[in-house]
């Protein structure tokens, strides 16, 4: 649809607002591990794979990154972020999206993790959605049994002092819970590094904490789709 005059915007603009998709708290995150030899191959089928979903006219935004170090490394991550419950209903296809699935990638792949998260902003700098920055750091907090008020609450103390897009998530299926997972996008990896200076959790939670790992991953955008440029959040 085009609005040919300046005159009639005001008519177009509830059509054009209604055309973008509600945003909710939900993320999708999965981690996939590569066949040993078989990158190349697995690249390219997931390249073939989005084509399935730029095709599809999905409306969706996948993000594609390659964990540059940590204990995960060079595995491949992929996550879709801001959507509501009914949304997760209704992705586009969603068997013809599993049969090109099953096609192009899975034969290169020999571990896959699917997880679900809800976004929290009371904890959080952003909007849920993370800057498609060059970098991301990815932090996995697993806390001991019982401890997720405890640990919430710390960390909604410690909001207002931080100064850099930094989101919390909430593990709710696909995984050992309790599990919180915090996403810091940066344009480079001294910047990354520069953020550390930040304090990584509050001193108070140090006892609830069971595990935690750093990962930081390299954005792919080749092996991305449908992501808006990096703004400053």
């Amino acid at each position: 649809m085009s609005c040919p005059s300046r005159y009639i915007l005001a008519l177009c603009l509830p059509i054009l607002a209604a055309a973008q998709p509600e945003r909710g708290p939900y993320a999708r995150i999965a981690m996939l591990h590569p066949l040993e030899g078989h990158t190349v191959d697995f690249e390219a089928g997931y390249m073939r794979h989005l084509d399935w979903h730029r095709h599809a006219n999905d409306p969706w935004s996948w993000y594609g990154w390659t964990v540059w170090t940590g204990e995960h490394q060079r595995w491949f991550v992929y996550a879709t972020f801001a959507h509501t419950a009914a949304s997760l209903d209704h992705s586009v296809a969603p068997a013809d999206d599993e049969r090109d699935n099953i096609i192009n990638v899975a034969p290169h792949v020999d571990h896959w993790s699917n997880s679900l998260y809800e976004y929290l902003p009371a904890l959080s700098r952003g909007d849920g959605e993370p800057g498609a920055a060059s970098r991301l750091e990815l932090t996995t907090v697993d806390l001991m049994p019982g401890s997720e008020a405890a640990f919430e609450e710390a960390l909604r103390s410690a909001q207002p002092s931080l100064r850099n897009e930094t989101l919390w998530y909430r593990l709710l299926a696909g995984g050992a819970t309790p599990r919180y997972i915090r996403l810091r996008p940066s344009p480079s990896l001294s910047s990354l590094l520069e953020m550390r200076a930040e304090q990584p959790l509050p001193d108070q939670v140090a006892r609830l904490v069971a595990k935690t790992s750093i990962d930081i991953l390299n954005l792919r955008p080749s092996l991305s789709y449908g992501l808006a440029p990096p703004t400053l959040k």
